[in-house]
């Protein structure tokens, strides 16, 4: 539907709930539920929501070091737009009318640069816009693992999350046996994401107890992300139904794999008639194009990881032989290299960035994805690096991977190349809500310690 279609299907609908969100820099979707006259009286001029939810963290706790908002400024309302574009209903809630929203910089710039820098889709709908001034289509999806646990939020709380009951036991990946003992939550997942307009690709168990995994269809880049940020949280809100909590945590156990979140991402033309990346007459068929793209990625990859990896938790599943990549190679159909060239069919070809865990904010790896890529591009970087064969744990001749959340902050902190890409205004706000995250960290007492270091030490 077009947007006037839109508007006055809501102006016809039944019920007087809309239901719109955005999320926050961690991925968080946040938002409420307002009354259809004023989503209406909205429409023109916006809504003001409390501008905190860029001045704390995951749970709810303000940041010290904010620059955007906090105390200082009193968190005040910031101006939130509707995309009405974004239209859609929540099937699972009697078909309510959802929408997603961007946060908007004020009428006076100078007085609140950081309204759009911050805003994570904001960000992404920017660099988006420079791929189609560079004159490509940017088609993207993204695939998530996640596990299923038989628990509700109470019993996690608790339990103090431990001894949990996963939907399933045993390692059993590709089953088509394990998923018919929950039949009903595996085929509400395929069919109520479709009629939530995010079609999958697949769905199947992975290698480990309850654990599933989803592709999404691959779709323009924005439509992509916005399908992928509203993914994780529809697989929740399903998940309830059934009385099941899901995890998207990148990894929970240390001795199970860790969830991906890997990005899959092409250029076509602007009429999208031809896929820019393919080109019969090159080495494994890829495109100068497509070589100066991922060229970009590998070397935009150090200075932007925690774009792909922004928790703690994140790096524990960046270990050698976990099914996540360590180094910062590439090779075609190789899923030990961070990248991974996919080719045989023209109509097909992409690039998967496999570095990016579930736990991502999806807005912020897939614009860390397309912008490094364009930044390839843009300067015409050559992919010198050769391809990795066999295993890429073991190549390690253009560098590894960062190896936890602060060696990674503090290289993108100081970075020239990220400031390129995304703006200073966001990269400081971005590093210092990672470097906050730090920081929590450090405070904690794991039960690792108390057990290594209580009696004996």
């Amino acid at each position: 539907m077009n947007q006037q279609a839109i508007i006055d299907f809501i102006k016809q609908s039944e019920s007087p709930k809309i239901k719109y969100a955005f999320t926050d820099i961690d991925g968080v979707l946040r938002g409420k539920i307002i009354h259809r006259q004023k989503f209406l009286d909205g429409l023109e001029d916006g809504f003001g929501f409390c501008d905190v939810v860029w001045g704390w963290d995951s749970s709810d706790t303000p940041y010290d070091n904010g620059q955007t908002t906090g105390w200082h400024s009193g968190y005040p309302d910031a101006p939130v737009r509707i995309d009405v574009s974004t239209f859609r209903q929540l099937p699972w809630q009697d078909d309510i009318p959802f929408f997603l929203a961007d946060f908007s910089p004020k009428v006076d710039q100078k007085a609140n640069t950081y309204a759009l820098a911050s805003c994570p889709r904001s960000l992404l709908k920017r660099i988006a816009d420079q791929c189609q001034q560079m004159g490509y289509h940017a088609r993207f999806a993204q695939e998530f693992e996640w596990f299923n646990f038989r628990e509700t939020p109470r019993s996690l709380q608790e339990k103090s999350f431990l001894n949990l009951e996963p939907l399933t036991p045993g390692m059993f990946g590709y089953s088509i046996l394990r998923p018919s003992l929950e039949s009903a939550f595996y085929h509400d997942l395929f069919d109520l994401l479709a009629r939530f307009d995010i079609p999958l690709e697949g769905l199947h168990t992975e290698t480990g107890p309850g654990v599933y995994e989803a592709a999404i269809m691959h779709d323009e880049v924005v439509r992509a992300a916005d399908k992928a940020v509203l993914f994780k949280t529809a697989v929740k809100e399903i998940a309830y139904r059934h009385g099941i909590v899901a995890t998207f945590m990148a990894k929970w156990n240390a001795d199970l794999p860790g969830c991906s979140g890997h990005i899959h991402q092409s250029l076509w033309s602007l009429d999208q008639s031809r896929n820019l990346f393919f080109d019969a007459s090159q080495p494994n068929q890829m495109s100068e194009l497509m070589q100066q793209f991922m060229a970009g990625q590998l070397y935009c990859l150090p200075h932007i990881t925690p774009m792909f990896a922004p928790t703690i938790n994140s790096y524990k599943r960046l270990v050698e032989g976990a099914w996540a990549p360590t180094t910062i190679t590439w090779s075609v159909d190789n899923r030990t290299t961070a990248l991974r060239v996919l080719n045989h069919k023209e109509a097909y070809t992409r690039v998967e960035h496999r570095v990016s865990g579930s736990d991502t904010n999806p807005y912020l790896a897939i614009a860390a994805s397309l912008a490094s890529g364009l930044y390839g591009i843009r300067h015409k970087l050559t992919l010198d690096i050769p391809a990795s064969e066999g295993n890429g744990y073991a190549d390690k001749r253009n560098g590894i991977l960062p190896t936890n959340l602060d060696e990674a902050t503090q290289a993108m902190a100081r970075s020239s190349v990220a400031a390129e890409l995304f703006g200073a205004e966001f990269v400081d706000h971005f590093t210092r809500t990672r470097n906050w995250e730090w920081r929590q960290y450090l405070r904690q007492v794991s039960d690792w310690e108390l057990k290594r270091y209580f009696e004996i030490i």
